[in-house]
């Protein structure tokens, strides 16, 4: 199917070129004869508005087109509807715009330590407890009595910072290191 103004074309260029009657011609394409006589008056308005909205896009590339129709009205002062902003929007496909991602910026991963005595690892697991509504608190289970931490911590090989030793549990504050 045609669209109406593509049909409305074929039809002025029948009775242009060929000199069928109007009547005949709309009847043929499918056109009323009310559509066949109809100018839009407003086309160098829409280029105007279609010129404000690519710059305003331009400008502003974060704005679509709710930004952008209350800019014409109330920063230019034009009383356009915002069904025919949004048409005009929709038919320069600044609708279909692709807005750039902002990237996180990430920082080189730190060297691991790497243990003076062999077969010795500096792993710790962490099991998380809430100890009320607003500390949670992070520690080591314990393992045969006693924590591989803690055996790391008494021969000196391993110094933790921001942990602190409770009993037999490691435990480490969200907000920083908290006393046992």
């Amino acid at each position: 199917m045609l669209r109406p103004a593509l049909r409305r074309g074929l039809a002025e260029n029948a009775v242009a070129r060929h000199g069928t009657g109007i009547a005949l011609a709309c009847r043929t394409f499918d056109v009323s004869e009310t559509g066949y006589h109809y100018s839009p008056f407003l086309i160098n308005e829409n280029e105007k508005i279609a010129d404000f909205l690519v710059g305003l896009t331009v400008a502003w590339k974060t704005w679509a087109v709710g930004l952008c129709f209350q800019h014409l009205p109330n920063v230019q002062g034009y009383p356009w509807n915002h069904k025919r902003v949004y048409r005009i929007y929709c038919e320069l496909e600044l609708n279909l715009r692709i807005k750039p991602r902002k990237r996180l910026k990430r920082d080189k991963p730190n060297v691991l330590a790497v243990p003076r005595v062999p077969n010795v690892t500096l792993s710790m697991h962490f099991m998380a407890d809430h100890l009320g509504p607003s500390h949670a608190c992070k520690h080591a289970p314990p393992r045969n009595g006693w924590s591989s931490v803690s055996a790391l911590e008494r021969a000196g090989i391993f110094k933790p910072r921001g942990i602190g030793r409770r009993g037999r549990f490691f435990f480490a504050s969200r907000t920083g290191y908290s006393q046992p």
